[in-house]
């Protein structure tokens, strides 16, 4: 295979179809590239940028190619190139989604624990959703501060109100799903109040050669959508399936002489679903998704009349853009 083609995702995996999506994901969020200083990885974007030019310095195999190419898609955004924050990227998701959501388990029966690690959560969560925005679209202090603030909000909402309501109406086992009730609620406030400069003035849009030909509202709304999709998807496994474990443990006497054990094992459990599950919901759809300009045509008129005029009257049948993370 040429050197420049190793540099170029597209030509190791397919990512038209799931199972190459993948194990690209499974490849790029590898929990142990978070490791890797900055240093090494400005190194990694130089010699990807390097080969791409067509200049093969310094000489590397095959595999130090591509590793070189894995540590500049773990680190760096696709739209602006810029080093991302290591709590932000998809390969800390593993690390960080395991110990808030083993917390979140874990300590659920009183209120103030219940706020704490909803607050800790969407922490980690408005630092996840800026990172991997469409960068094409900026975003104020302003924005990020009332996007943070409505999404705990929402998150704590549904904590509290599911406890209380459940408290009173609800078996044990079911009181164990307020973290996922918080968590499904928070991703559909969060992530669209993140990323509402998207909704409002709409993202670019290129068509198949990569060129910019308008922008649309629809594409940001679909990319959003399919990412809060894909988000929930992400959590599901541990935060529906660990409740139904553990309500059977705790009842052994075993289990019962080593309570101290509760948040680690859960801890662990959730890392466990997450190295599965992290690859799997960012397969769930492409990176690059696509719409139809007939759609923009009926829905957003006076966005495809600027594509008209852009592309003087050669307006593609389909549009793409990153629909981010």
């Amino acid at each position: 295979m040429a050197a420049q083609s190793l540099v170029n995702v597209e030509n190791l995996f397919d990512l038209n179809t799931f199972k190459d999506r993948f194990q690209y994901y499974a490849w790029m969020t590898d929990p142990r590239t978070v490791l890797v200083s900055s240093d090494r990885l400005l190194q990694a974007k130089k010699i990807v940028e390097n080969y791409r030019a067509g200049e093969q310095t310094p000489k590397l195999t095959p595999e130090e190619v591509k590793y070189n190419l894995k540590l500049y898609s773990s680190a760096f955004h696709p739209d602006s190139g810029e080093l991302q924050n290591f709590a932000g990227r998809m390969s800390f998701q593993v690390p960080g989604g395991m110990l808030i959501t083993g917390g979140m388990l874990a300590f659920y029966r009183t209120v103030p624990a219940v706020v704490l690690w909803q607050f800790l959560n969407q922490s980690f969560n408005a630092i996840v959703n800026y990172t991997n925005r469409n960068a094409n679209s900026p975003t104020s202090v302003t924005q990020l501060g009332l996007s943070f603030a409505t999404a705990t909000s929402a998150a704590l909402v549904a904590a509290i109100g599911c406890k209380n309501y459940w408290a009173k109406r609800a078996s044990p086992l079911l009181q164990r799903y307020v973290p996922f009730a918080a968590v499904a609620a928070a991703n559909c406030v969060n992530i669209p109040f993140m990323r509402q400069n998207e909704i409002i003035n709409g993202i670019d849009v290129k068509n198949a050669d990569g060129e910019i030909v308008g922008q649309s509202r629809l594409a940001a709304i679909k990319g959003i959508s399919e990412v809060i999709i894909s988000r929930i998807t992400m959590a599901a496994p541990g935060m529906l399936l660990l409740p139904v474990v553990m309500e059977r443990l705790e009842k052994l006497p075993a289990y019962k002489r080593i309570k101290w054990i509760n948040a680690p094992f859960q801890t662990l459990m959730v890392g466990c679903f997450l190295c599965f599950m992290v690859p799997t919901a960012c397969a769930l759809f492409p990176q690059q998704c696509s719409l139809d300009t007939k759609t923009m045509s009926t829905f957003e008129p006076e966005l495809y009349k600027d594509m008209v005029k852009r592309t003087g009257g050669n307006v593609p049948d389909r549009v793409y853009f990153n629909k981010g993370l």
